[in-house]
């Protein structure tokens, strides 16, 4: 099956947007610029932690699930899998969807989206198995579907909460442009103990430390930076005013970074943000569903370690 790929500059528009965001009077960079090759992987290695429980909360309703999400119509057209991960989650879903036609995932990482795809083909070698290399987060207009085939997007993982509010609401508009009658298929993370959300955003094992520090080898390799990883550290923070934790890289000294040619000076307790996760009630996620142009069909959720599936349908 050919592949895909959408004419994105992902590395004109990666340099663009770091610089951008260490100008910022709140040093920033978009989380999705975590996910390389290598953060790809360790973020994977993340899920498998015990610590971190929505990986295997959303998997446990998924397959109590996957049977009467099989009944919407797009299992019986295609799948639009926002992000592309392991494809545990992904496989409990093509499993009981077997009148499925086109499974077409879409990731920002090229050779991780490569590997997923591979793993799906071989578990199910009558699938068209469409990969697109893309950024989701911008506007999705030259998907290659047939037009006549009804679309089922799957957005798993609470992905969908590590933008802002504002950004969630502009995200799902976009994609109900692309595809306008489409049901969706979302993971959301609900409000917790904050210790419980401290401990699955900081593992005692560092591993999601190791992703968060990264995000600075990658900008050292591909801008020529400098970073020193040993003087900056990760930190998670609870701001319940936002209901969302944050990670940060917290600079452990005064110093002097170079990015791209351009110098960035970073206080002693200044923190790059590099990424949030908001955890929604089911009242703030229906506002941005609605708001987004989706209205609710369903509603499934772990009271045990609060997480919900929700089923939609764009309007």
């Amino acid at each position: 099956m050919t592949k895909h790929v959408l004419p994105e500059k992902h590395s004109d528009t990666f340099r663009s947007e770091i610089v951008e965001g260490l100008k910022a009077w709140q040093k920033k960079i978009s989380s999705k610029w975590l996910y390389d090759d290598v953060g790809s992987h360790l973020f994977e290695a993340i899920t498998e932690l015990d610590a971190y429980y929505p990986t295997r909360t959303e998997l446990g309703l998924l397959a109590k699930n996957a049977r009467k999400y099989s009944r919407l119509p797009g299992a019986r057209g295609a799948m639009v899998e926002l992000g592309s991960g392991s494809s545990r989650k992904t496989n409990l879903l093509l499993d009981a969807f077997p009148d499925l036609s086109v499974y077409m995932p879409i990731d920002i990482s090229a050779n991780h989206l490569k590997e997923a795809a591979d793993r799906v083909r071989r578990a199910h070698p009558a699938l068209a198995v469409i990969p697109v290399s893309a950024d989701f987060t911008q506007p999705l207009k030259q998907l290659p579907l047939l037009p006549e085939l009804p679309v089922l997007v799957f957005f798993p993982g609470s992905t969908i909460g590590n933008f802002e509010r504002s950004e969630a609401i502009q995200l799902l508009k976009n994609i109900k442009a692309a595809m306008p009658e489409a049901s969706m298929v979302v993971g959301v993370d609900r409000p917790k103990k904050e210790e419980v959300l401290l401990k699955a955003y900081d593992d005692p094992a560092g591993v999601t430390a190791a992703f968060n520090r990264n995000l600075m080898q990658r900008v050292n390799r591909e801008l020529g930076a400098n970073f020193e990883l040993s003087t900056f550290a990760h930190r998670a923070v609870w701001n319940s005013e936002d209901s969302r934790i944050e990670m940060h890289l917290e600079s452990l000294e005064d110093q002097e970074v170079t990015v791209s040619g351009e110098t960035f000076s970073f206080m002693k307790g200044e923190t790059i943000h590099t990424e949030n996760s908001h955890k929604y009630s089911e009242e703030a996620f229906t506002e941005i569903a609605n708001e987004g142009g989706w209205r609710i069909l369903d509603h499934d959720q772990d009271k045990r370690k609060p997480f919900s599936v929700y089923t939609l349908q764009a309007i």
